[in-house]
């Protein structure tokens, strides 16, 4: 019988995932890394599923790889671990057409942390840190690493963190860009919760154009992305739940949005 290393919840209309390895700090051994890809072509082929809430369980988000299976001579190797697990579940996140919330609960490892940083709106129990650790051990950060955090806060920093592997705190983050809020630990899931299920109510189409729109604007030149914007603010104005919007707006009544 396989381990339940991932565990998928849907309630409303979110999906709660959940990484289930924490006697290993949740980090990432091949069986894993396919149970949360299943949970993203979940929430992808699931219509009533409108966001996704990614965390932890025990003491750590994510501690990044195990390492044991990473150097196992039978195990799958290095360059199927990044390209089939680590590449997967970062094309996964952002190709997916839902928002997805990441609640960091501890230590966010090395891919753990990249993974974090992925998602669309991140945040963090005020005692959890961010470690990019691969310098620690002799490798480079993999996981989108150097894409996203060079965006997030900056060549110059993220160069530092990533030479040098300092420990960064969810305060630390939130200052310098890394994250959206932090949260004392004791109410990050309920604040986590509440972002989640804020998204869910959105509308969906909408906020899947932003994120499509967020995911070219880093290759796109200025010209480019406003040529994007404008298609695809044509097909958001097409959307039941632009009709609704303004509807609701012109009746002065709260708009009931279905994600279509």
């Amino acid at each position: 019988m396989s381990n339940t290393f991932i565990l998928s919840e849907q309630s409303g209309a979110v999906l709660h995932v959940t990484l289930n390895r924490p006697d290993k700090f949740n980090s990432f051994n091949r069986e894993m890394a396919m149970q949360l890809l299943s949970a993203f072509t979940q929430a992808a082929t699931t219509p009533s599923i409108r966001a996704v809430l990614l965390t932890g369980t025990g003491k750590a988000f994510c501690a990044g790889q195990d390492l044991g299976e990473a150097v196992d001579p039978s195990g799958p190797g290095i360059e199927r671990i990044v390209k089939e697990h680590y590449n997967a579940i970062i094309l996964a996140i952002r190709n997916l057409e839902k928002p997805v919330v990441c609640a960091v609960n501890g230590v966010a490892a090395g891919a753990g942390a990249n993974i974090a940083l992925a998602c669309d709106v991140v945040v963090a129990g005020k005692s959890s840190s961010f470690i990019q650790a691969f310098s620690k051990i002799g490798l480079i950060p993999d996981s989108a690493g150097t894409f996203f955090l060079p965006k997030l806060i900056g060549f110059q920093r993220a160069s530092a963190l990533m030479m040098l592997g300092d420990k960064v705190s969810a305060d630390e983050a939130v200052q310098m860009g890394m994250i959206y809020k932090a949260f004392e630990d004791a109410s990050l899931s309920e604040e986590a919760s509440k972002i989640a299920n804020t998204l869910a109510s959105m509308p969906t189409r909408g906020l899947w154009l932003t994120k499509k729109l967020l995911n070219e604007s880093s290759v796109n030149n200025l010209d480019r992305q406003l040529e994007r914007e404008g298609q695809e603010q044509v097909i958001a104005a097409g959307t039941y739940d632009h009709k609704e919007g303004v509807q609701a707006f012109l009746e002065k009544r709260k708009p009931e949005f279905k994600g279509e």
